[in-house]
């Protein structure tokens, strides 16, 4: 399968039916979860019926290792109703935490974004108290732009602390790489 982008260790490709399987283990991990819609894992139907004809649609990409090509979770850069907005978004197994690759593949996409997808601005959110997701959103370049609240029919524990949209332009990524941040 073609990639659409390749890092130093991953390769994000489009996703497939076949992806079902890791994707029913990754929504069905409860860390992985927890700081997600309801903070509970998701069944095997719901991850066939709802999540995977979601991230067939553009925007998505399974991400696998380059050593070995291990399935270790998705990102997402998808184009908003304003056309110069995009969305990031990422989901790993927990197998996969704390080796970078979630750094890597959001820096690789903010690029991306910049420089052949014509965004002017990409935009992330998380809920407040997930520290890890907010630590790779910055490590990406992105900033925090505000706390929010939303009202969640079913919401996960935390969510009385809100939400947080983090936010990086065009403009402040360009002014970054020209003094050598090189994010």
């Amino acid at each position: 399968m073609d990639a659409f982008l390749t890092t130093a260790r991953l390769r994000l490709r489009p996703l497939t039916a076949h992806d079902l399987g890791p994707l029913v283990e990754l929504d069905g991990d409860p860390e992985v979860m927890r700081h997600l819609d309801a903070g509970r894992p998701l069944d095997p139907e719901t991850v066939r019926t709802v999540t995977l004809p979601r991230l067939l649609g553009p925007g998505y990409w399974a991400a696998e290792e380059l050593a070995g090509g291990a399935f270790v979770g998705w990102f997402e850069l998808r184009a908003l109703a304003d056309p110069g907005e995009r969305e990031l978004g990422y989901r790993l197994l927990r197998a996969a935490w704390g080796r970078g690759y979630a750094t890597e593949g959001a820096r690789a996409l903010v690029r991306i974004g910049f420089t052949e997808l014509g965004a002017r601005r990409i935009l992330a959110t998380t809920m407040a108290v997930n520290t890890r997701s907010r630590r790779v959103l910055e490590k990406a370049g992105l900033r925090h732009v505000r706390t929010f609240f939303e009202e969640w029919p079913e919401p996960a524990e935390g969510a009385e602390h809100g939400d947080v949209e983090y936010a990086l332009t065009r403009e402040d990524w360009e002014r970054d790489h020209r003094r050598g941040k090189g994010l």
